[in-house]
């Protein structure tokens, strides 16, 4: 088996990073949002105090992790929609063989056994 070696190599990542950039990526960064907002003392004013600037970070951070959180979640809605478009397209050419759908078929006959 040869493979072409100027095509470039692509990884599939563990089960341990797509949890990490999933869910603890973030996990983090709203937890350090929420420190910076507790640290701060919750604090809004109009002149510029350290409080004030770490709360207002602490709240960018959370808006970051819901952010990078969406993402993921987009991604995942699209690799899924091209997975069902995939089943769909085979569904369609076994009706153009056939003339009935896989799900219409009884599953014995399939097989060959009837």
């Amino acid at each position: 088996m040869s493979e072409n070696p100027s095509a470039p190599h692509r990884r599939n990542p563990g089960p341990a990073v797509m949890q990490f950039t999933r869910y603890w990526l973030p996990g983090v960064i709203a937890l350090v949002g929420v420190v910076l907002i507790v640290l701060g003392h919750a604090a809004y004013s109009n002149s510029t105090s350290s409080h004030s600037l770490e709360s207002a970070t602490g709240v960018a951070l959370l808006l970051v992790a819901l952010i990078v959180w969406m993402i993921n979640w987009m991604y995942r809605l699209s690799i899924r929609s091209n997975i069902d478009r995939e089943e769909e397209e085979r569904a369609r050419e076994h009706f153009a063989r056939t003339g009935r759908w896989p799900e219409d078929e009884d599953p014995h006959e399939r097989n060959g056994a009837r």
